[in-house]
């Protein structure tokens, strides 16, 4: 079998070292095998699951819920229900998320719209709507 070190994970997995590193203390990827030379020796597995992990996060999946995953994916005998519900609670969260947002950018768009015809800072409604309460 033939190893790869870890900058070579790295760069086919398109991330950092410390990335690689993190993952492993963060238990989302099995320790590497060593050489003689105390080197880490990984397998084409391991870009695999990099990827797999960095798209889980590009979907809004934390770290915990990725590991949730990837014990999932390693049962194979686990009904998929159990990953469809990760993925229905997350889609629910980002709903929140969304909704969240919205009001944001609503309320800075009624701040913005008053803030249209007034020169001084002093009495900017921006300003002062961000003033924490006396």
């Amino acid at each position: 079998m033939k190893y790869l070190t870890i900058g070579k994970v790295a760069k086919q997995a398109q991330v950092n070292i410390q990335t690689i590193r993190y993952y492993e203390r963060q238990e989302l990827l099995p320790k590497p095998l060593r050489s003689e030379s105390g080197y880490r020796q990984y397998t084409s597995d391991t870009v695999k699951r990099i990827r797999f992990i960095k798209h889980a996060q590009e979907l809004g999946f934390s770290l915990k819920e990725i590991a949730e995953l990837l014990a999932l994916r390693v049962h194979a005998d686990v009904a998929c229900e159990s990953v469809k519900s990760l993925a229905e609670a997350k889609i629910q969260d980002i709903e929140l998320k969304i909704q969240s947002l919205q009001r944001m950018k609503q309320t800075l768009s009624t701040l913005v719209t008053c803030c249209e015809h007034r020169k001084n800072t002093s009495d900017c409604p921006i300003l002062e709507a961000l003033e924490p309460p006396s």
